[in-house]
């Protein structure tokens, strides 16, 4: 008896973690906050606020991507094999080091750009431009421009090429061997490109 009062007073407690809820139909909805999880469903304590609609899936991620590179004078196949590495095109992706999102922005680089990275369109939106800025910065090199995205412009620059960092290595050969099998061009020099 006790012990069916502790646990059942143990469920009535609000969750704090995010937890994503995966309908029959594939519509995915985030609790972020405190919620109350019943056998009636799940109920957010405090109501979240939609700020981008792409619950068409990896559709929308791919237009946005595309919508996106084309803005930032880049290649929409090289935009999306990086979201692929970073997310999977998961909107609500998580990394254990804090990066959120499509294309994986750290909440300080997400500032940094002026976008929200919770946001998906301007996630994708400031991953395209970061990109632009590495592949600037490196001057078209498309190796030099992945290293920076995955390790930091610093690391690159420290190291006179693609850091030694198996991590680092494993990204941007993983992202160039999804490049060759979609026959993307790799590098697209444009003077004036957006930065």
């Amino acid at each position: 008896m006790v012990v069916t009062m502790f646990i059942g007073g143990l469920l009535a407690q609000p969750a704090g973690a995010q937890v994503l809820e995966i309908g029959a139909d594939g519509a995915v909805t985030r609790f972020a906050g405190p919620a109350v999880f019943t056998d009636d469903g799940a109920k957010a304590l405090i109501q979240e606020t939609v700020v981008a609609d792409v619950s068409n899936g990896a559709d929308a991620v791919r237009q946005q991507i595309s919508t996106a590179a084309n803005a930032y004078a880049l290649d929409p196949k090289l935009v999306e094999a990086v979201a692929w590495r970073e997310s999977r095109f998961h909107t609500g992706a998580l990394s254990a080091k804090g990066a959120i999102g499509v294309m994986q922005l750290m909440p300080g680089t997400a500032r940094d750009l002026g976008v929200d990275p919770h946001d998906p369109v301007q996630n994708i939106r400031g991953g395209a431009l970061y990109l632009r800025r590495m592949m600037s910065a490196f001057g078209g090199d498309v190796r030099l421009a992945l290293a920076a995205y995955n390790a930091g412009p610093a690391a690159v620059r420290k190291h006179g090429g693609v850091p030694p960092y198996a991590e680092t290595q494993a990204y941007v050969t993983s992202i160039l061997g999804r490049m060759a099998t979609t026959g993307a061009v790799l590098a697209v020099p444009v003077l004036g490109a957006p930065q």
